[in-house]
């Protein structure tokens, strides 16, 4: 029975490390206060223009710097102490949510203001989350990395499940700009945190940023299956089957933004289900086809959410469909730290970010775009069609990936470390 509970429950093994411990806690509170204007943004821009395809612009307009930022962010995390760089664009993040309150309180709030902060946090974003995702293979064991990775899915699920469906009652009860606030604050608890880590300085010898190493960072990336197809099918999956700009619109026919937010949250909820129900994932060595698997089930769940109706049926379906997605994420995250170098972690950071934010943005134009040419539904469900089938031509043009096992990826790690690579 004590087995079987560890194997139905999240493991809080790398809790011990104190660092880590620091950074789960901190990157917790304020990640809560950043979803707060995840689902603030939308729902100001759909109010002041009641567009759904000015919501998926603004995914647009924050693609852009997170493309011209993020192999820059990259680089400078395999160069720079990684702690100082969280801790810096931290500080930044807060300065833009608080003039977003400041936006808010305008008598007559400007659009274009929303969009130029949301351009912004997307390339700070860029510029951080490198040196955020090559922080934990540091903090933690080798053994600990698929246990520390669903705990940093649980992390983010839970700020996702809760910090929507508050966003949602605190816009309608106490308005945008105590929202945006809300969110300026919360990030007090990561500056704290990250002040008091350890530094986390390159490794002796580590590349100044440069074009070169930007681009060894892409060869290494280029050969090797494994990480093209956690690349591939993420996109895949989040450009067709990513509704979420559609989600203001979907909400006014369901019961207003108090729904607004419950779907924002919902993906959590079974996200938070299944990464806390993880713990069977140590267990899986086809690590790869567990990757389709999840992200063709993630699909098939949009599918399903685009032909329901009532809330009811809607939020079920986006939570299967966020639990889908949780396990994918656990396992991409698995593949990429067991296969990246320590000297490589933050370019091929900046790799994984382009693929994994590239696509929601992709996918709010493109949801947003065919909302408009034929009418919601028809963009949701199409969309997790395209998903599906996305999903099992990866499989056929990725055997690599589709192959790949953890078992086989740790002899060729001894092979390569043999050589000094």
């Amino acid at each position: 029975m004590p087995d079987l509970l560890k194997l139905a429950t999240v493991d809080i093994t790398p809790l011990r490390h104190r660092d880590f411990k620091l950074l789960f806690w901190g990157q917790l509170i304020s990640f809560l206060g950043s979803m707060l204007t995840y689902v603030a943004v939308p729902y100001q821009v759909y109010q002041l223009t009641h567009s759904p395809l000015m919501v998926g612009l603004l995914g647009l307009a924050q693609l852009g710097p997170i493309l011209a930022f993020s192999m820059v962010g990259g680089a400078i995390a395999d160069a720079s102490d990684r702690r100082s760089t969280v801790l810096a664009t931290e500080v930044a993040f807060a300065v833009l949510s608080t003039l977003l309150y400041v936006n808010a309180i305008l008598p007559e709030p400007r659009l274009w203001i929303i969009f130029v902060l949301a351009a912004i946090q997307a390339g700070l974003f860029a510029l951080q989350r490198p040196s955020l995702d090559a922080l934990m293979p540091r903090l933690v064991e080798k053994s600990d990395l698929t246990a520390a990775g669903a705990l940093t899915a649980t992390r983010g699920t839970i700020g996702q499940l809760l910090g929507p469906a508050i966003g949602g009652v605190l816009i309608v009860t106490v308005g945008l700009p105590a929202t945006y606030a809300l969110d300026a604050v919360s990030f007090a608890a990561s500056l704290v945190a990250l002040a008091l880590m350890r530094a986390s300085p390159p490794i002796l010898g580590g590349e100044r940023p440069s074009l070169r190493g930007i681009l060894d960072g892409w060869n290494f990336a280029r050969s090797r299956s494994e990480l093209i197809g956690t690349y591939v099918v993420d996109i895949v999956a989040m450009v067709f089957g990513m509704p979420e700009a559609l989600f203001p619109a979907i909400a006014e026919t369901l019961g207003g933004p108090a729904i607004l937010g419950l779907l924002y949250s919902a993906p959590a909820l079974g996200a938070l289900i299944a990464a806390g129900t993880s713990g069977w994932t140590n267990h899986i060595q086809r690590q790869g086809l567990a990757v389709i698997l999840a992200a063709t089930a993630w699909g098939v769940a949009i599918i399903g959410f685009g032909l329901a109706t009532t809330a009811l049926v809607a939020l079920p379906m986006l939570a299967i469909a966020g639990g889908a997605d949780a396990i994918s994420g656990i396992f991409r995250m698995s593949i990429w730290n067991r296969t990246v170098p320590d000297e490589l972690r933050g370019r091929l950071a900046s790799i994984e970010m382009v693929s994994y934010t590239s696509g929601p943005a992709l996918g709010d134009a493109e949801s947003g775009l065919v909302a408009g040419l034929f009418s919601v539904p028809a963009s949701v469900i199409s969309g997790g069609v395209l998903c599906v089938l996305g999903c099992i031509v990866c499989a056929a043009l990725l055997p690599g990936f589709r192959r790949y096992e953890v078992a086989s990826e740790s002899r060729t790690s001894r092979g390569v470390a043999s050589h000094g690579v």
